[in-house]
This record gives structure tokens, sequence and C-alpha cells, in this order.
């Protein structure tokens, strides 16, 4: 396991000592300095020295971690000859564009001359560099938002802060607008079981089955419960606060200076919803991925949030600020929004 310690990893190291698997992990010790008991930790920094994984060999690896194609590379060549099977978690931002329905075969982002910060980009420059290094024996994997326990980057963890607050709710768009998630869980243990099979190939890897609205999600957020849709009425999650979704159009965030998806997470306009919120997950569907319901997911990540946490040092990669509306600015837009 590269890495381990942050959101995914940690998940899936979880997973597969679960199912009784013998882990490594190898990472430079910021984020966690002692291991689950039964795991052998190696402390290095795969963007400099690989020297802790020379000589030894394993069934296969995971690298959630791979951000730089030149890092992925030397990380690729070191294990080619000591692994059969190498995963690598890219994204469905690797994809060019955005068309409702797009499957693995859909085409990628070109990467040549990609910016530092071209993130969709730089993982497909990764992607290409695992399969040149391990041809027939890469798994890749493209998943979309990944929620729930541990999340860093508090997206979908600001909705289920903002619903169990109450009040007037700022809802961004439309509430028929799609919206595609999956609980990091589901994600890391259908992980496990195809490593295990030894499965190469890509696969998209985003829920649920069932098409999601944004207000589904929202509610669901707000009573528990998916089936319970009720817009006016008292949250069981909170009692005694009155919850009241706005729904405000596009255009008028837009003109207000929202930035989509930061300032409010998993918002973005119709153009951009339906296609990078309607991937085609039904190759890894196959294979065995199945989603817990969200109000589980919703559930489980109102507990961890509202739990003591380990302070850690984040990646860059997850250092995305502080998403979300502060609660002036979302009251400051309402009122905007009611006076137009």
């Amino acid at each position: 396991m590269l890495g381990g310690t942050v959101f995914l990893g940690h998940h899936f190291v979880d997973a597969a000592i679960e199912r009784g698997h013998r882990v490594t992990m190898f990472n430079r010790g910021r984020a966690a300095t002692v291991a689950p008991p039964g795991v052998e930790l190696l402390t290095g920094d795969r963007t400099g020295s690989l020297a802790e994984l020379e000589g030894r060999r394993w069934d296969a690896v995971l690298d959630t971690s791979g951000y730089q194609p030149d890092v992925v590379r030397a990380s690729a060549e070191a294990l080619s000859s000591a692994v059969d099977l190498y995963t690598f978690v890219s994204s469905i931002s690797a994809y060019a564009d955005f068309v409702p329905g797009m499957d693995e075969s859909a085409a990628l982002a070109e990467p040549a001359g990609a910016e530092p910060d071209d993130y969709g980009a730089l993982k497909t420059l990764c992607e290409r560099e695992v399969h040149e290094a391990l041809p027939g024996r890469a798994l890749v994997i493209r998943p979309g938002l990944i929620v729930g326990p541990l999340d860093p980057t508090d997206r979908f963890t600001y909705w289920v802060r903002r619903m169990t607050r109450g009040g007037e709710v700022l809802a961004p768009g439309a509430p028929n607008r799609p919206v595609q998630l999956i609980d990091v869980r589901d994600l890391a243990e259908w992980l496990v079981r195809v490593v295990e099979e030894g499965t190469a190939g890509t696969f998209n890897a985003i829920g649920p089955v069932r098409p999601l609205t944004f207000e589904a999600m929202l509610e669901c957020c707000a009573t528990g419960d998916l089936d319970d849709i009720r817009t006016d009425s008292r949250s069981r999650s909170h009692p005694g606060a009155r919850l009241r979704l706005t729904w405000v159009p596009d255009a008028f965030l837009l003109e207000q200076g929202v930035e989509p998806f930061s300032d409010l997470p998993l918002w973005l306009p119709a153009d951009v919803a339906s296609g990078f919120f309607g991937v085609d997950s039904s190759r890894a569907i196959g294979r065995g991925l199945r989603f817990r319901p969200l109000a589980e997911t919703v559930r489980d990540t109102r507990a961890w949030d509202g739990g003591p946490k380990d302070p850690i040092r984040l990646p860059e990669q997850y250092d995305v600020g502080s998403p979300g509306l502060e609660p002036e600015r979302e009251a400051a837009l309402l009122r905007a929004y009611a006076n137009r």
C-alpha cells in the first residue's frame, strides 16, 4: 500500500486486514507514525528514494497517492518485477469531456504540456506510466466523488453539517440535478476483492445504481431517510430547527461570484453536471461493485464529523481549503436573491 493513512488508503488497509491479508504500508509517516496491528510499516518518500522496497515481493500494490507522472513512473518501474498487479487509483477527471452515459472508452484529457495543477491531464499521464511499466498487469480505477468517514475534503460533509443545522438553506441549481458519489468503504471493499481476483483493466467507480437528485441527497442529509422528502418540516436530525430549501438558479449564483464545487460543494452548472454526474459504472457493477444506502453514509459521516479527530498533515492534493459558504455569506446571497 503506497500511502495507507488518509481516507481511501486507510479504509483499504482496514478492508484488506478484515479479509485476512498481510499488508505493508509505505509512506512518509506524516499522517500516521504507527501502523495498525499486524501491518508492516515502511517509512520512505516515493518522491525520493524507494530503497525500502528493494529486494521485496508482494502479490499486488495499491497506489492511491500518485499525482505526478515522474513519481508514478518511479514506483511502477521499481515494483514492476516485485508485484503481479499494480492498482492505480485515477479519477473521472482524466476524461477529456463529460457526456452523459460515458464509459471507460471515452477519450482522455490530452496531457501534452500539462500544467502542474492540471489534475485530469496529470492523472492521464500517470495511468500511461503504469500501463507502460506493467503491460497487462495494471488495474486502473476512475472514481468520481468519494465520500464518507475520514473524508479530508469536507465536500459532502459540508452538506451533512448544513442540513443538520437547519434553517433556510441555499440549494444550488435545480432540485432534479443529478449527483453521483461513492462511499469510501464501498470502494475500498470492492478494490480488495478485484485485487484478490488479479483483475486488470480500467473501471469507472461511482454510484449509486439508481439515479440520485440533488434534492434527494440534501433531504437524506437532513432526515437520514432517502425516501422522506420534506422541504418545509422539522428535520429529525436537528430537532427544533425548521428546514426550508431555497433553490437558487445557476445564473444568479454565477453572477454573484459563487464558485462551483468549492463555494457550494457538488454544485455544477447544468451543462456540466449532466455529464460529470452521468458516468457509466456498469462495468464495475458487473464485477461486484455494490453501494450501501446513502442514509448509512450520512449517518456515519455525521457521527465521525461530530467526534474527535486526530490532527494530520494532509498531502497537498487534499488541501482544497474550506469548501462551502460561511453562514454570513449564505444569508447575504439568500437576501439578494429574495430582493432581485
